[in-house]
């Protein structure tokens, strides 16, 4: 009996790591597998977006603000003409665009799955001008194209699941709590290890669609280099990378290098505003 019970949760568990549904990343064509709903997902992002807003201060510097809505804009309507022209229309539906510049001093920027982009001011003096901005909505908006939150939320109710069935066969074998208690501990660092080169992935995915993206809006894809330079002379992390959620500055701007001719082929110039310096002259602060 002990051995069927064995079985059985293993088969479930390869059940587990099976189910979900398949999808195919754009521009990279990595495949995924989510477990979650768009629908879940955008809920819940819409949520946490409007209980940020509640408390979160806008600009008071009209033309910046304005800067960020009209990249941003750029960028959206780019990757909505990919996705359409790519058999992707139905993806579409699943986002309600809005630009957002916040008075915070931090060299930041975030966008919620369903395109809630926020830029706070402190990233401006890093940017400096309308193409290298670009560089980093693309990079933004990229999470939520390539659906990261909802593979990240399926990687954590793997692991649950995971932990709840070691734990289960573990009382099968008549292991003390004590041994089921060290083999939990074991198996979490073992998750959460692998979980910070899982985000290293995503960071890299976003690095790269993020690119091509801001060459299709028609900037410059040209000036990341300059601009992830700028970046790296404001971080104080010395985090080796395979400790860091994030890949390292140096590996950041040696992918970003290799991506470069391929981001060309998009490349077409379209206003003059690509390279229109921003007003602000807050403090350079450290990226979170």
């Amino acid at each position: 009996m002990k051995n069927f019970k064995i079985l059985l949760l293993s088969l479930v568990a390869t059940i587990l790591v099976g189910c979900g549904t398949t999808s195919t990343v754009p521009i990279t064509g990595r495949k995924q597998t989510l477990m979650v709903s768009d629908g879940e997902v955008l809920s819940l992002a819409s949520q946490q977006y409007q209980e940020f807003m509640k408390t979160a201060k806008t600009s008071t510097n009209s033309t910046n603000t304005a800067m960020v809505k009209r990249v941003g804009q750029n960028l959206a309507n780019a990757v909505v003409d990919y996705l359409k022209s790519a058999g992707l229309a139905s993806e579409v539906q699943n986002y309600a665009w809005e630009f957002n510049l916040v008075q915070d001093n931090s060299v930041n920027a975030w966008c919620m799955p369903g395109g809630k982009i926020v830029v706070y001011e402190g990233l401006l003096p890093v940017t400096q001008d309308e193409a290298s901005l670009a560089i980093v909505l693309g990079h933004e908006i990229a999470h939520a194209v390539a659906k990261h939150s909802a593979e990240q939320l399926s990687t954590q109710m793997r692991q649950e699941s995971m932990m709840q069935i070691g734990t289960a066969v573990a009382g099968a074998l008549g292991m003390g709590q004590n041994t089921q208690a060290i083999a939990q501990t074991i198996a979490s660092l073992n998750f959460n290890f692998g979980n910070l080169k899982y985000s290293r992935n995503h960071e890299t995915e976003a690095d790269h669609m993020g690119l091509i993206f801001a060459a299709m809006a028609g900037y410059d894809p040209q000036v990341a280099t300059s601009f992830w330079q700028r970046m790296a002379s404001t971080s104080t992390n010395q985090t080796a990378e395979f400790l860091s959620d994030h890949p390292s500055d140096e590996t950041r701007i040696k992918n970003i290098q290799g991506w470069m001719p391929e981001a060309l082929k998009y490349y077409k110039p379209k206003t003059a505003t690509t390279t229109k310096k921003t007003t602000t002259t807050t403090k350079k602060t450290t990226k979170k």
